[in-house]
């Protein structure tokens, strides 16, 4: 792993810059990882339907997301620099698995359309949250109880699933995870300058990783939902 040079830790626009640029980096190389294994493994019957045949097998793999997540987060004072990187890579992976499904049920030309939409989208939110002077912390208290009633809807939807109920739900998803993307580039921006000088090579890298996995979550679930959207009607 390549040395953080002194000047960047030590200056706070640098810093800020640096660390936002890494973040970047390791949540496109997730993302790539995340799309490369996807694809193995919706296109490769038998790796998949060993994964889905058993009930067993996906609930074992949504544990270990959520173990991963949680490891990450709540531990990134504590681990190392290694394990941190490690964690996101194999979390990557781990997703990548469990959506796979998508290349079995969406043509290759709605996951483009989803995917490039979504970096666009996801690009400008990102860069308005990291050059607004707006504090977007009131907003990020109105976007989490966003996103739990937008978890209790979709559960809800298991029930009483309607079409114009999933395309509704998925609307607000987008929307949800857009605010959501800004505040978090925001967050990511004001824990890199709190840290100030006293943040050391181990930190910048941890902070970067655990931006990168923020941002991830926030654009996986604006593609999702941008997914069922354009894949209305579209569904092989």
């Amino acid at each position: 792993m390549a040395k953080v040079r002194s000047d960047i830790l030590s200056n706070p626009v640098l810093r800020i810059n640096g660390i936002l640029k890494n973040v970047y980096l390791w949540m496109a190389a997730g993302l790539a990882l995340t799309g490369l294994s996807a694809y193995f493994v919706g296109t490769t019957p038998a790796i998949y339907k060993a994964i889905y045949s058993s009930g067993f097998g996906i609930f074992f793999l949504i544990i270990l997301e959520f173990g991963l997540v949680f490891y990450i987060s709540a531990k990134m004072n504590t681990i190392s620099t290694g394990k941190a990187v490690g964690a996101f890579l194999i979390y990557s992976v781990v997703n990548g698995v469990m959506l796979s499904y998508i290349f079995l049920i969406y043509t290759g030309a709605v996951i483009a359309q989803a995917f490039f939409t979504a970096a666009g989208m996801f690009a400008g939110m990102s860069i308005y949250g990291a050059v607004t002077k707006r504090n977007l912390n009131r907003l990020g208290t109105y976007l989490i109880m966003g996103l739990w009633g937008l978890i209790i809807a979709s559960v809800i939807s298991m029930f009483f699933a309607t079409d114009t109920m999933f395309f509704i739900i998925s609307i607000v998803g987008v929307i949800i995870f857009l605010g959501l993307t800004a505040w978090d580039t925001q967050k990511i921006v004001r824990l890199a300058d709190n840290y100030g000088s006293q943040m050391d090579e181990d930190t910048y890298v941890k902070v970067s990783i655990l931006g990168a996995l923020m941002l991830y979550l926030d654009f996986i679930n604006i593609f999702l939902y941008l997914l069922r959207i354009f894949g209305r009607g579209s569904r092989d």
